[in-house]
């Protein structure tokens, strides 16, 4: 069975959109949390892990990824949960013996977009498009990472240039880099042509198609993207992302921004956690694809009348889709790009000053609008529908209060307007706290297993950071780097919830830190006896002074 298909079904879907047609999911900690469907059970013992892509019961025990858990759910082998999940996802499963002819013409594409990525980057230097590069503060290093290049002002260099390496004229025309001439059958040209060059890669790092920045002065558009083939659905794609999902994992959010000069220019200025749409909306693909690495949304968009009309639509999709949602503000007239260029700290400045989406819009309104009634009139017409989008009650109350303040209205007349707008249904109900660890291992064992699965949950973070310096102090090794169990990962999740502070294990290693003295004071009386028994004056004396000391520890923890 292809591997390509497999990963591009886990491309399409998340564990979450395979499991809640058949467990009804409430957040619990990072984790989603229901009844088991494999056995009965009251209480819920089911867990998901959008991030990671599995699912595990601590009830029965069973566990695996989303074809797993089909295979279990519909009663299926592999091949009939391949089936349902590549129709669920929208992908196509060819069939032998064609099925090795697809793979093959799939190959052969990116094996086409992999080589126009290397030709285009071959003639960079010394071009337009390398002055105009580094004209927009790109560092050299940049422009060589991403594999910037230059499309030559010809009409079929390209296309001279790969067919002489023994590709068609189909395969260049399939994967969006020549096209045919308007009324000319037969006929075909290069469809990038005197531009600078930005390859866009899938989640994995495939180039599977390309924008071109416009190094000409005529009508021609600015940027041009490549269409959509069977590789490339911008609808589905965010450029930077096979380079950012880390860095999302890791700050906890994604930074959306509004186009690839944007990315790169982030990216040098120190925000991995970068990416942009290519050449449409966002879609819910978008949102489902960030939601693999982050629930947390921040948006930094152009501060024109349109870049705020971009960021409203995209901040209402968003939270409808339960992401948290920032915006950050720019200086009028001005892009990240622009921005980053003339002055990097003033636009992390602005990254660490982003509001929720809702006061970022009261405050962008307030700013516009100088006429109160024209103000309530825009914040009714713009705020209100963000505040309807939210999928929490709670959260809607509190942005409810907020709105109420800023305009000096009554909350009853926010909440009045507010019953008008459409919104999402509230989640299930938050679900009980985590179970105990489970008995027959020793306080030290149990305690060491949770630092353990909190450190390899929260990876990268001051929590993770802070539980191995501590956990070097205490027992001067370092923690095992191999992961622990899902089940272990699963209630670590839980009871840490989705952000846990730098402190959050405090509790936890000093009742880790009594235990292994507690370990080592036993062992020391122990020793103690058997140098008693032994008539050992010196080893006596030793183990007394030994036992001494850990006493002194265990009292100086319990204050």
């Amino acid at each position: 069975m292809p591997r390509d298909t497999v990963a591009e079904i886990k491309d399409r879907l998340s564990i979450a959109d395979v499991v809640g047609p058949y467990v009804k999911l409430a957040r619990a900690g990072k984790s989603l949390k229901g009844l088991c469907p494999f056995h009965k059970e009251k209480t819920p013992s089911f867990h998901v892990s959008p991030e990671r892509g599995t699912w595990h019961c601590f009830g029965c025990g069973a566990g695996g990824d989303m074809f797993s858990f089909i295979e279990k759910a519909e009663g299926v082998d592999f091949r009939g949960a391949l089936a349902l999940l590549a129709e669920k996802a929208g992908v196509e499963i060819v069939r032998d013996p064609r099925a090795s002819e697809h793979r093959s013409r799939q190959e052969r594409l990116y094996a086409a977009l992999a080589r126009a990525v290397e030709w285009y980057a071959e003639k960079l230097p010394a071009s337009p498009a390398q002055a105009y590069a580094r004209k927009r503060g790109l560092a050299a290093e940049t422009i060589e990472s991403w594999r910037l290049g230059y499309a030559p002002d010809a009409w079929r260099a390209l296309l001279e240039a790969l067919a002489a390496e023994g590709f068609s004229t189909d395969e260049l025309l399939a994967a969006g880099l020549v096209k045919e001439a308007d009324g000319k059958k037969g006929t075909y040209y290069d469809r990038f042509r005197n531009r600078l060059m930005f390859p866009i890669r899938d989640a994995a790092g495939r180039a599977i198609a390309f924008t071109g920045r416009t190094l000409g002065s005529g009508d021609e558009a600015k940027y041009l993207n490549s269409p959509e083939t069977e590789l490339y659905r911008k609808s589905a794609v965010l450029f930077g992302v096979d380079r950012a999902k880390d860095a999302i994992r890791a700050r906890g959010f994604t930074l959306l921004v509004e186009g690839q000069m944007d990315v790169l220019l982030a990216h040098q200025a120190g925000f991995g956690n970068a990416v942009a749409l290519s050449g449409t909306a966002l879609t819910e693909r978008h949102l489902a694809l960030m939601k693999r690495y982050s629930e947390n949304l921040m948006l930094v968009l152009d501060a024109d009348a349109a870049g705020l009309a971009a960021t409203a639509k995209s901040a209402a999709l968003a939270l409808r889709g339960g992401l948290r949602v920032k915006a950050a503000p720019l200086p009028a007239g001005k892009d990240p790009a622009d921005l980053i260029g003339e002055n990097p700290k003033e636009f992390a400045e602005r990254v660490k000053a982003a509001k929720p989406v809702v006061e970022f819009f009261l405050a962008a309104l307030a700013e516009r609008e100088r006429d109160p009634h024209r103000l309530v009139r825009a914040a009714e017409a713009v705020v209100l529908p963000l505040i309807g989008a939210l999928t929490s009650p709670l959260e809607r109350a509190h942005f409810a209060q907020v709105t109420a303040r800023s305009l000096g209205l009554s909350e009853e007349a926010v909440r009045e307007s507010l019953a008008r707008v459409p919104r999402s249904p509230a989640p299930p109900p938050a679900p009980r706290a985590a179970e105990a660890p489970p008995p027959g291992k020793t306080p030290r064992q149990n305690r060491e297993g949770q630092l353990f699965a909190l450190f390899h949950a929260y990876p990268g973070t001051p929590l993770a950071e802070r539980i191995a310096a501590e956990y070097r102090r205490i027992t001067e090794a370092t923690l095992p780097p191999d992961a622990p169990a899902e089940q272990a990962l699963f209630l670590a999740e839980e009871l840490a919830g989705e952000e846990p502070l730098e402190n959050a294990a405090d509790e936890l290693l000093r009742a880790f830190e009594e235990a292994v003295i507690r370990e080592a004071y036993q062992e020391a009386v122990a020793g103690l006896r058997r140098a008693e028994a032994a008539g050992d004056a010196a080893r006596v004396e030793k183990a007394q002074e030994q036992c001494a000391k850990l006493s002194a520890r265990i009292a100086l923890l319990g204050r």
